[in-house]
């Protein structure tokens, strides 16, 4: 028998709007379901109103100090001052100015731009950066702080409070889905059980996710099936800040990339994965599908329904009236009988759910654990 492959089962839902492919496709090669739902979209940086006006202050006040975060908005950043005719005159100004940048990806984008930077932390670390520049004095000066996407407030209000004058350059800034469609479908997709991980990569679109969870009065439910079933992953501290405010616990490599969250989320997703001995047979529940001896199984949402709930204590009795709260749209007594005797055809072993006379049903393991 070929071997599955490992997220073979498990249904994963992607808010992203940068990179979404990239990130889908590590997890569609691993076997896992995905399904889109953009909750953020990028402003083009030519339309950008914002950006714009931020590089003519730049232009009008002198930066003492530009600091750029990343690469790809450094370089974005001059490419769109190029479009508007403004990019001699932007790189004049940086060329007068002390340039720092955060990490290797934005030392290279400035030294492509023909500057040279006088600082760069090794740690790639906002904070290690900020720390240089206050060490270094910041009373008085103008700091030019190029953004990309997410604000940094802790950054740019520290060195506030340290007497600088900082200018904001929002690069790729984000807003809300065009289409907000995908992400409606998403959502509900989630409170219907049918999401087993959510890895984010950006604390906006966490915030606008959950804000559109609001507007449709989704939220509660939302913060629930976040808190107790779905699994959590965040690309690293700031991304985490929206989940850990209201209480989620999340997941998070030790490195901020998106190949590590992918391994990250994977081997949770692994790691929460029930398994049971049973009569012999090995039987994995595996996000919305079961394995048999090494045999994936698709189940119906009733009957998956089912065997999460009876899963949740193996041994324990579930009265039917508990279950019928289960139960996708609800249901009856015999909705309940009918998804248990469909459960048991499914699973090829009917003596996984044992029926308790006049108390309901219970999974009658040998042995319990994790995959």
């Amino acid at each position: 028998m070929t071997a599955l492959p490992p997220l073979a089962g498990f249904a994963i839902g992607i808010t992203a709007a940068r990179r979404a492919d990239e990130l889908g496709a590590l997890f569609v090669r691993k076997g896992a379901s995905v399904r889109y739902g953009p909750a953020i979209r990028i402003v083009p940086l030519s339309d950008d109103t914002e950006l714009l006006a931020a590089t003519r202050r730049l232009l009008d006040e002198a930066p003492d100090v530009v600091v750029a975060t990343t690469g790809i908005g450094f370089r974005g950043w001059i490419e769109a001052a190029e479009g508007w005719g403004l990019g001699d005159a932007v790189l004049a100004r940086l060329g007068g100015a002390a340039v720092m940048a955060r990490g290797p990806k934005a030392k290279g984008a400035v030294r492509a731009a023909g500057l040279s930077e006088v600082y760069s932390p090794d740690s790639e670390s906002n904070a290690e950066l900020l720390q240089h520049l206050l060490e270094s004095g910041v009373d008085g000066r103008r700091v030019a702080v190029q953004l990309h996407g997410e604000p940094l407030p802790f950054f740019v209000e520290s060195l506030r409070s340290a007497g600088a004058e900082v200018i904001e350059i929002p690069v790729y800034r984000w807003v809300g889905p065009a289409d907000p469609g995908p992400l409606d479908r998403l959502l509900d997709s989630v409170l219907e059980g049918g999401i087993d991980a959510m890895p984010f990569t950006s604390a906006p679109a966490a915030a606008s996710m959950f804000a559109v969870a609001k507007r449709t009065g989704r939220y509660a439910a939302l913060v629930e099936a976040l808190t107790r079933r779905v699994l959590v992953a965040c690309v690293g501290p700031i991304t985490a800040a929206p989940f850990a405010a209201l209480g989620i616990p999340i997941v998070q490599p030790e490195r901020s990339r998106i190949g590590a969250l992918a391994r990250t989320l994977s081997q949770g997703l692994l790691d929460r994965a029930p398994r049971w001995q049973v009569a012999e047979r090995t039987v994995e529940l595996r996000g919305q599908a079961v394995v048999v001896d090494g045999e994936l199984r698709t189940l119906a949402p009733a009957q998956l329904a089912v065997l999460r709930a009876l899963a949740e204590e193996p041994g324990r009795v579930i009265s039917r009236r508990q279950l019928m709260t289960v139960l996708p749209g609800g249901g009856d007594e015999h909705a309940v009988e009918t998804a248990v005797g469909r459960l048991r055809t499914s699973l090829g072993e009917g003596k996984l759910v044992q029926t308790v006379v006049k108390r309901g049903y219970r999974l009658a393991v040998e042995k319990a654990g994790m995959a």
